[in-house]
C-alpha cells in the first residue's frame, strides 16, 4: 500500500550528510514518498511560491540518509523490551540478584524469562549453577536466553515441566549440558532448547502484536528507518506477520520491513504464492533463512579445526550436509535466494557449498546473504567474492567476544576474524546490522563499533581490536544505507539522499564525524520515513 499525501513536505534548515559545510544544500523537498528536489531553503522556497506545501523546520540538526538495519529481529527485541533483561550485567551475583528480585514480583509457578547473560563478560567469567539458579527462582520455572541465542539456562522446575530428565537423549542438533556424573547442569544448546520453550506459555495474537509495535517504536527512536528482520519462529506464520505489519501502518506507524523466511515455514510461502521480491515499499518478502551452526561463546559454532580453549570440540553442525543442501534446492525452486547464519570456518565451508552446488542466477534479483561471516580464511573469501553474495555484518560483535574470543579461536585463526575490511577489499558488498536484541540496537553503535572496533567506554586498545580490519566512516555509513538496500534489491530506491530516492532521513543532534565521541553522544531528533515524520524527539 502506498502511503498517500495530498501535498509535498519542505523539510528545510538542515545540515544534509556528513561533515556538511556552510553553503551546502539545506533543504528536501518531497511528494508522496520520494525526494523530488535538494537545494538550498531560499531556492527551494522560491521554486514552490505559489504552491501548497508542509514546512518541517530541522534547525540546524544533522541530517543522513535512512539508516536501515540489515540483521536483527524485531520479535525478540520487542519481547526484550518487556522481559528481565541482563545486558548490563556486570557478574553472576548480579544475574542472581535480578533474578531474585523478579522472582519477588511473579506469582508462585508463574515462569520467569531473561535475556542477553553473558558470563565471558561477568567478574570473574562463570554463569549461575542450577542450584543457584533454584535458590533465586524459588519455586518458579526459570529459563534464560543467552547472549548468542545458541544456549540456554533453565532450572529443576523448569525442566521438570518439560519432563527432561538425565535420561533425556540429546536431540540431533543440540545438547542439555551435564555434570561429570551425567546430571544436568542447567545449560542448553541449539535445538535442545525445543524441549523447554515447548512447556512455556505461548503467546497470544494481541502479545505478539505488542511485541512488533514495541520493536518498532523503539527502533524509530535510535533513527532506524527499516530494518531487515526474521520473526516467524515467534509469530507462528506468515500470514499472522503480514497482518501484524498491515495493521500497524493502518494504525499510523511508519516503518520499512523486509523479512526473512525461516526455512520451516517455506510449505506456507508455497501455498500463499510468495516469493521473494514480493510485497510493497513497506513490506517485503527476502530470503529463506537457514542456520549452518551457533555460537562461539557457547562454543556451538562451527569450526574447521578443534576451539583452541577447548580441544575435545570443534562446534555443531545444525544441518548435514545433505539436509543443508537439500533446503537450498527447495528454495530455488520456490524462487528463493538463501541467507545462512554461518560464524566458524566450518559453517562457512558448509553453506559456501551448498551456495556453488545450487546456483542463484536467473532465479531472483535478490541475492544470497553469508549472515554473520566471523571465522574466514583466504579461500573462503576468495569463494565469497565469486559467489556476489552479500555479507551481513554485526560490528557491534567485536565489542562483546573481544578478547575472549582470541582465545577461542587460538591465533592461528586471527588473520581473516571479524575481517571487515578484508572482505570489502575484496569486493565483497557488505551490510550492517545489530543482530538485535542480541546486541544494542542503535545504529550509532554499530557505526562506533565499526571504525574503533573497541568498546566506547573505554580508552583501550586505544587502536581497537585487530586495527587493521578497521573501516572509515564512510564505508560504516555504507553499511546501514546503501549495502542494507543492496541486500534488498532496493539499491535504486533507498540508501541515498538523491532525487527519485525514498524519503527517509535519519536526523540527530550533531554531526557524527567530529570524531568518535560525536557517535556515542549523538541523539536522534527527528526520524523521516517515506516523507513522513515518524518519530520526533
Amino acid at each position: 500500500m502506498t502511503q498517500q499525501q495530498t501535498q509535498g513536505t519542505l523539510f528545510k534548515n538542515g545540515r544534509i550528510g556528513l561533515g556538511a559545510s556552510e553553503g551546502s544544500p539545506d533543504a528536501i523537498y518531497t511528494e508522496n514518498g520520494r525526494i523530488r528536489a535538494i537545494g538550498t531553503s531560499a531556492d527551494l522556497e522560491l521554486q514552490l511560491s505559489g504552491r501548497s506545501y508542509e514546512v518541517v523546520d530541522w534547525a540546524g540538526a544533522n541530517v543522513l540518509p535512512g539508516l536501515t538495519d540489515s540483521h536483527m529481529h524485531l520479535s525478540m527485541q520487542g519481547v526484550k523490551l518487556a522481559a528481565l533483561d541482563f545486558s548490563e550485567t556486570a557478574s553472576k551475583e548480579q544475574m542472581l540478584w535480578q533474578i531474585r528480585e523478579r522472582a519477588a514480583k511473579t506469582p508462585e509457578g508463574e515462569w520467569i524469562f531473561g535475556l542477553n547473560w553473558n558470563e565471558n563478560a561477568f567478574t570473574p567469567a562463570e554463569a549461575p549453577t542450577i542450584d543457584e539458579l533454584d535458590e533465586a527462582a524459588g519455586s518458579r520455572p526459570l529459563y534464560l536466553t543467552r547472549t548468542c541465542f545458541h544456549a540456554f539456562l533453565a532450572n529443576r522446575e523448569a525442566f521438570r515441566r518439560a519432563g527432561v530428565t538425565a535420561d533425556t537423549p540429546d536431540p540431533l542438533s543440540g545438547a542439555l549440558g551435564r555434570g561429570e556424573s551425567g546430571e544436568l547442569n542447567g545449560w542448553i544448546y541449539e535445538e535442545a532448547s525445543k524441549l523447554l520453550t515447548a512447556v512455556q506459555p505461548k503467546p497470544d495474537y494481541a502479545d505478539k502484536k505488542a511485541a512488533i509495535r514495541r520493536a518498532c517504536e523503539y527502533a524509530l527512536s535510535l533513527g532506524l528507518t527499516a530494518a531487515h528482520t526474521e520473526d516467524l519462529r515467534y509469530l507462528g506464520g506468515i500470514d499472522v506477520m503480514r497482518r501484524i505489519h498491515r495493521e500497524l501502518r493502518e494504525e499510523g506507524l511508519h516503518f520499512r520491513s523486509h523479512h526473512l523466511i525461516f526455512h520451516d515455514y517455506l510449505d506456507e510461502a508455497e501455498a500463499l504464492g510468495l516469493t521473494a521480491g514480493d510485497g510493497d515499499e513497506w513490506l517485503r518478502i527476502g530470503a529463506v533463512k537457514i542456520f549452518s551452526d551457533g555460537a562461539i561463546g557457547g562454543r556451538t559454532a562451527l569450526l574447521n579445526a578443534p576451539y583452541h580453549d577447548a580441544p575435545t570440540t570443534s562446534g555443531m553442525a545444525i544441518h548435514a550436509r545433505e539436509r543443508l543442501h537439500a533446503i537450498t534446492a527447495r528454495a530455488r525452486s520456490l524462487g528463493f535466494p538463501i541467507a545462512v547464519h554461518a560464524i566458524g570456518d566450518g559453517a562457512a565451508d558448509l553453506t559456501l557449498g551448498a551456495m556453488e552446488a545450487y546456483p542463484l542466477a536467473g532465479i531472483t534479483a535478490l541475492p544470497d546473504r553469508f549472515i554473520h561471516a566471523q571465522v574466514l580464511d583466504a579461500a573462503l573469501l576468495e569463494r565469497m567474492t565469486k559467489l556476489q553474495l552479500i555479507a551481513d555484518i554485526q560490528p557491534r560483535f567485536v565489542v562483546s567476544d573481544f578478547p575472549w574470543v582470541l582465545d577461542r579461536v587460538g591465533p592461528e585463526r586471527t588473520d581473516y576474524l571479524y575481517a571487515w575490511k578484508k572482505m570489502i577489499d575484496a569486493g565483497i558488498v557488505c551490510a550492517g546490522g545489530s543482530d538485535a536484541p542480541i546486541e544494542p540496537l542503535n545504529p550509532l553503535l554499530g557505526l562506533h563499533a565499526a571504525v574503533a572496533r573497541r568498546r566506547p567506554d573505554r580508552a583501550e586498545p586505544a587502536e581497537g581490536y585487530l586495527p587493521q580490519e578497521r573501516l572509515s566512516l564512510q564505508q560504516a555509513l555504507w553499511l546501514f544505507t546503501e549495502g542494507s538496500a543492496l541486500a534488498a534489491a532496493e539499491a535504486g530506491e533507498r540508501g541515498r539522499i538523491q532525487v527519485g530516492f525514498a524519503a527517509d532521513f535519519t536526523v540527530l543532534d550533531r554531526d557524527i564525524a567530529a570524531g568518535e565521541q560525536a557517535l556515542t553522544e549523538a541523539r536522534t531528533l527527528m526520524t523521516v520515513v517515506n516523507g513522513k515524520v515518524a518519530y520526533r524527539a
